[in-house]
């Protein structure tokens, strides 16, 4: 099946990208108490404390919905239960309207349980035990939990048994519906993406595929991704609270904006040449790492895995090739970048002031009606933009910086290392021992040239004996025989 296509009906694999759709159509009274009837096939029937749970697993996203109250007197009367009913609806109807809440798990559970009722978690957990048994040098540390927004995507902080003190994210993902190769075929393109060193792009340490899923381990990065800078939150807190309702989100500065998208677009460029279609581009698959962007979840498309986009550029004719698909991605993370949020809806005809005028022209190349009509830029022709300018000289001052860095960061280790070293009890126990040796050579040579010395003096008698400083001053004879005369005499 395309990526480009629309799932099946019936299929087996579900696309969680497909926004799902929830109308009540009644509201019965059953057993002392009313439900209200969600139309799907089958039927789903729901009561006021169901909403009430659902209500209170969405609080975390820190958005105020408008949840009907409870009325304990008189909920039983038909003005009450159609009013009720009337706001149980845009209650539902603001819910699947955000574009994160209607793909969350409790939404998808309620709206449709036949199925959204296994727990993936377990699942997960169950595959990596097995994994582990094989490959015994790796150890969960702890599982984290609602790090990411896919719902048959579950995430660990691993670690190495024989490197103790980095840290890696292991991730457990279920093939998805877009899966168009074999299964030999796919356990070959990922064990590539392995091998594979792009700069810019996040390495991929290790992959295992099986027939319903794959798991993949890379290193883990604390300072998070590039939405969790532009939202200033914590990269291991829940999606949902992280990104639902950001009280910090801002745009970047200009001169973050051109290195990340120089960088990113570099990133798009190097795997296009290389055969590799990503179609998984948004600010959340960027990693930052002291201002380097490096892609991640490249091996998405392999997997079959949805865009999280797929609804949006689906709609638009002209966009129909890889490359296509990635630009327009690219649109959505600048504009993000740039506004501190993703657009409400492409295209878009009028756009808030941006930081410059280059910014701009890129965003309407992209996102505009006619852009999305006529077809979309190609990644050579965006790199050949005013983008392109500062993020060049940008980046190299920053691999400048960066070597500089390291330079006096061995300089400093080598330091350090040396007044350890000098410094240690052993090194002064040989220190003073060769220092003895040093004295005692020393003042052996000066006795014998001492010695030397009186003897040629005393051949000669024409000049009086050497004085050593380490050695005390000969008395003179003279003095003593000019005593010893006065003496007589008296």
């Amino acid at each position: 099946m395309s990526f480009l296509e629309k799932p099946a009906p019936g299929s087996l694999l579900l696309d969680d990208t497909v926004p799902l759709t929830a109308m009540i159509e009644a509201s019965q009274n059953l057993q002392s108490h009313t439900v209200s009837v969600i139309r799907k096939s089958p039927p789903v029937i729901r009561r006021y404390s169901d909403f009430d749970v659902l209500n209170n697993s969405l609080m975390v996203c820190g958005i105020t919905l408008p949840l009907p109250p409870k009325k304990l007197i008189g909920n039983m009367d038909r003005e009450f239960i159609a009013e009720r009913q009337r706001g149980l609806q845009t209650y539902l109807d603001t819910i699947t309207q955000h574009p994160l809440l209607c793909s969350s798990l409790p939404v998808k559970k309620f709206l449709d349980p036949n199925n959204y009722s296994a727990n993936y978690t377990e699942i997960a957990l169950q595959q990596v035990s097995m994994f582990f048994r094989s490959d015994p040098k790796w150890e969960v540390l702890e599982p984290l939990r609602d790090m990411g927004w896919r719902i048959r995507k579950k995430y660990f902080l691993v670690k190495n048994k024989e490197q103790t003190k980095e840290r890696y994210l292991l991730s457990w993902v279920d093939l998805g519906p877009d899966k168009f190769l074999s299964d030999k075929d796919l356990q070959s393109a990922i064990k590539l993406l392995t091998s594979l060193s792009i700069p810019y792009l996040c390495p991929l340490l290790f992959s295992s595929t099986s027939e319903s899923s794959a798991l993949l381990i890379r290193p883990f990065s604390e300072k998070g991704s590039l939405r969790d800078h532009i939202c200033k939150v914590k990269p291991r807190e829940s999606y949902l609270k992280k990104y639902c309702n950001p009280k910090k989100s801002q745009g970047l500065e200009l001169p973050h904006i051109k290195l990340y998208g120089r960088q990113i677009l570099e990133g798009l460029k190097l795997l296009h040449d290389a055969g590799i279609f990503f179609g998984h581009l948004h600010t959340s698959n960027v990693l930052v790492d002291d201002g380097v962007c490096r892609l991640m979840d490249v091996e998405n498309g392999m997997l079959g895995v949805p865009s999280a986009l797929r609804p949006a550029f689906t709609q638009f004719r002209k966009i129909n090739t890889t490359e296509s698909i990635d630009v327009f991605c690219f649109g959505h993370l600048l504009y993000e970048m740039t506004y501190g949020r993703p657009p409400d809806s492409v295209p878009i005809e009028q756009y808030p002031p941006a930081p410059s005028t280059a910014v701009g022209s890129v965003l309407q190349s992209i996102l505009s009606t006619e852009a999305c009509k006529s077809g979309m830029p190609t990644v050579s022709a965006l790199m050949q933009t005013p983008l392109k300018a500062l993020g060049e000289s940008l980046l190299s001052h920053k691999l400048m910086s960066t070597q500089t860095q390291k330079r006096t960061l061995h300089q400093h280790r080598r330091l350090t290392r040396a007044q350890s070293h000098h410094c240690s009890e052993e090194e002064k126990k040989k220190r003073k021992i060769l220092a003895r040796k040093k004295s005692r050579h020393s003042a052996y040579e000066n006795e014998e040239d001492v010695s030397v010395r009186n003897n040629n003096n005393s051949g000669s008698g024409a000049s009086s004996p050497p004085t050593c400083p380490s050695s005390p001053t000969p008395p003179s004879t003279t003095g003593t025989s000019v005593r010893l005369s006065l003496q007589l005499s008296l």
